[in-house]
């Protein structure tokens, strides 16, 4: 059963080609730390295991323990809802392969994210919730 409508192309919100999924997969992809400072808002709440929200350095550390795997994630954006400012996202996406340290890794989901333009014209991160409804 196919749940995605392949001739449609990727989202883009309202048209900015900085859309927030892009970012995310290009920070997490660039090994870098530090990379995620510009796609999450102050105050940002990720939730990295369903049900224990974090924020600040907790939520740093838990994107460093994804990108301390050494594998590309990738995602693909399936719906966006737009009210001014702020957007609801439905994103798709996986990491799979052989970690740094020898050991599988096959994680995947939707996630529901909530993100916000800010002044700069930039959406960032308000609430990532890589695991949807779980």
């Amino acid at each position: 059963m196919n749940l995605h409508d392949d001739s449609q192309p990727p989202l883009v919100i309202a048209g900015d080609p900085d859309e927030p999924a892009v970012r995310f997969v290009a920070a997490m992809n660039s090994g870098d730390p530090g990379a995620f400072d510009h796609v999450y808002e102050d105050g940002a709440v990720l939730v990295p295991v369903p049900g224990h929200p974090v924020t600040g350095p907790a939520l740093a550390a838990a994107n460093r323990h994804l990108q301390s795997f050494g594998l590309p994630i990738e995602a693909r954006p399936r719906h966006a809802y737009v009210a001014g400012d702020v957007a609801l996202l439905v994103v798709d996406w996986s990491m799979r392969g052989t970690a740094r340290d020898g050991s599988a890794v096959d994680l995947s989901g939707t996630a529901t994210d909530v993100v916000r333009r800010g002044a700069d014209g930039r959406w960032r991160y308000v609430i990532d919730n890589p695991h949807g409804t779980a």
